[in-house]
């Protein structure tokens, strides 16, 4: 019987042990082929978004006509909108990672111990990787490429607000990626949107490697606590801007406003402002802020500076807004700055803003996040900003990757051992 052509069943547990057997299957056949071969099938998937637009878009349009119908957040509604120009961000994205540098088969080191045996360890795919995500179809794009120029197939499941946009880009990628000698089953979407198939994706040990959730906390939390499966994930991107006393206020402003709000949706971007007791244009960088259209919360010292900042409440110091609201505490001194850090922030993205440079070098030292920045807006938490081509996430753990997860994430190594007779003694 051919498993591939088989009907799949309704049943969450059988269909996601079907799509499993199908993705791994295919993910040996991809292992196979050449890595310009793998390159070659992405600039055809590429070259299909491209042609799909219309598609595209109109799917996007009934799904933004379905989110403010259920009263999605301008938050969420912004991480789900395409346009031409991002969707061709999402196509230049592929071509980008196609671009990069293979690393299947790179050699992470090499030794030869006193026995004569001859040892290496090389990067190999890790398998087939499950992705859970919300609200943004480009993931359905940057996480195939990525899986697809790694060597590991993959299983998407995107979320319903999305479904229409992730639909539409999966026939896309599929249609360049088979033109370009690639498995069908190497990127599959799940069929359904049943939250049932998550929790057998979760179960799915031995058939799915590595799960890699994206989007709200909830699911996220979810996913760590449910899964039977290695999990890479971040939970909140709750991320500081430190402003020093000897930063220079203009370089201050300009990258406090970009780093909150240029794109408020996204985990990179500022949720809290440390200003130094020291600084002397603290009201200027609060009224920079509120004339951009953000809302301070701001502890008393902040609102003594400025009757439109409101109170801040405990909670807002762990907060992740992703919206047009920042938190801003006063604080004396680089000590107290990091403290604050190291009790609200999530381990994803910290900055300082600062012309000490022995200063700013305590700070990176000293602050253990996955992403520590000086004069640099935190919004530069991508990716793609890396040199990475794409992300398939930004991971706030201390295990296997960290930081943005591109494609050497996506491998793990293995032991060569050439003998020439060795037996232990």
């Amino acid at each position: 019987m051919n498993t591939d052509a088989a009907p799949l069943t309704s049943d969450p547990q059988d269909l996601v042990a079907g799509l499993a057997a199908r993705g791994r299957k295919a993910q040996r056949q991809l292992a196979t082929m050449s890595s310009e071969e793998r390159a070659a099938a992405l600039l055809f998937a590429a070259k299909r978004i491209r042609a799909a637009s219309g598609e595209i878009l109109a799917g996007n349009a009934k799904d933004l006509e379905a989110g403010r119908a259920n009263g999605l957040s301008q938050a969420m509604l912004d991480r789900l909108t395409l346009d031409e120009d991002r969707l061709e961000g999402v196509a230049s994205a592929v071509g980008n990672v196609a671009a990069l540098a293979d690393p299947v088969g790179q050699v992470v080191d090499e030794a030869e111990p006193p026995n004569g045996l001859k040892l290496s360890r090389i990067r190999v795919p890790i398998g087939l990787i499950g992705i859970i995500y919300e609200s943004r179809p480009n993931v359905t794009a940057d996480t195939a490429a990525l899986c697809v120029r790694s060597g590991n197939a993959v299983l998407l499941r995107g979320g319903s607000e999305a479904v229409h946009s992730n639909r539409a880009i999966h026939a896309a990628i599929a249609a360049g990626l088979a033109e370009g000698g690639v498995p069908e089953n190497a990127v599959q979407l799940m069929p359904t949107q049943d939250r049932a198939a998550v929790g057998a994706m979760l179960a799915a040990h031995g058939l799915i490697d590595m799960i890699i959730p994206r989007g709200g906390r909830s699911l996220v939390e979810r996913v760590q606590n449910d899964a039977r499966v290695p999990v890479l994930a971040h939970l909140d991107g709750i991320c500081h801007t430190y402003v020093h006393s000897a930063a220079d206020p203009e370089m201050a402003r300009a990258i406090a406003v970009n780093a909150k709000m240029r794109r408020t949706g996204i985990c990179g971007a500022m949720e809290t402002l440390l200003i130094d007791a020291a600084f002397p244009e603290a009201a200027m960088l609060i009224d920079a802020l509120i004339e951009a259209g953000a809302e301070i919360r701001g502890d008393e010292r902040i609102q003594a500076l400025d009757e439109r900042v409101v109170p801040a409440s405990a909670n807002d110091w762990d907060t992740e807004y992703l919206d047009a609201v920042v938190s801003v505490a006063m604080v004396d001194g680089l000590e107290q700055a990091m403290a604050h850090i190291d009790r609200h922030s999530s381990n994803h993205t910290d900055a300082i803003v600062t012309a000490d440079e022995s200063v700013a070098e305590r700070f990176l030292a000293g602050v253990d996040s996955a992403i520590v920045m000086h004069n640099a807006s935190t919004q530069f938490a991508d990716g793609g900003e890396f040199g990475l081509g794409a992300e398939i996430g930004i991971a706030t753990g201390r295990l296997h990757a960290r930081g943005p997860v591109a494609l050497e994430g996506l491998t793990t190594y293995k032991w060569l051992v050439r003998g020439s007779g060795q037996a232990r003694p």
